[in-house]
């Protein structure tokens, strides 16, 4: 009985550290993302912007949805040094990132001296407002990108006293 179980305990012992190997081979082709969204300040009481989805786009895969909680954000409490998570830490691919896409919903307003309007899209904003990122991932190490969206330069007042938001957004690692 010893003979039978001391051959088996080796090929057991052998298959467990392959596939370990194989495991630990695949998670060092990974990197983790965190994104994060921020404003600089702007002349309105508020600015709320709705946020449906953010993709990134990578050199191996293309576009690649991350999980976000559709939500509506006033960009005029994330100042100064003021941030909230978009996208929890993710697992990516390692490699290039090109850029990263952020979608936003029809709920967008902006407060002006106390009374709200909306803040209509053009339609080629409707389809994810793109920022270069042009970055890198290295295997194994967390990063934490953040989208600034600049209120002040993305809302602008037309003629017959409406509102267009017309995005400013800027990505950059922290």
């Amino acid at each position: 009985m010893k003979h039978v179980l001391k051959p088996f305990l080796v090929v057991l012992l052998a298959a467990s550290c392959i596939v370990y190997s194989c495991n630990q081979e695949s998670t060092n082709d990974y990197s983790t993302l965190t994104i994060s969204l921020t404003d600089n300040p702007g002349n309105y009481d508020n600015v709320f912007v709705e946020v449906v989805g953010v993709e990134v786009h990578t050199d191996g895969n293309g576009w690649e949805s991350m999980p976000v909680d559709t939500a509506v954000y006033d960009l005029l409490t994330l100042q100064n040094g003021v941030d909230t998570v978009l996208v929890t830490p993710q697992s990516l691919p390692s490699g290039r990132i090109s850029q990263v896409r952020l979608l936003l919903g029809d709920s967008n307003s902006v407060v002006v001296a106390g009374t709200t309007y909306p803040l209509s899209l053009s339609s080629q904003d409707e389809t994810g407002l793109k920022c270069n990122v042009n970055a890198i991932l290295q295997p194994n190490t967390a990063y934490q990108l953040m989208l600034d969206f600049d209120a002040d330069q993305s809302v602008l007042q037309t003629g017959n006293g409406t509102y267009k938001l017309k995005p400013v957004v800027s990505a950059f690692f922290q």
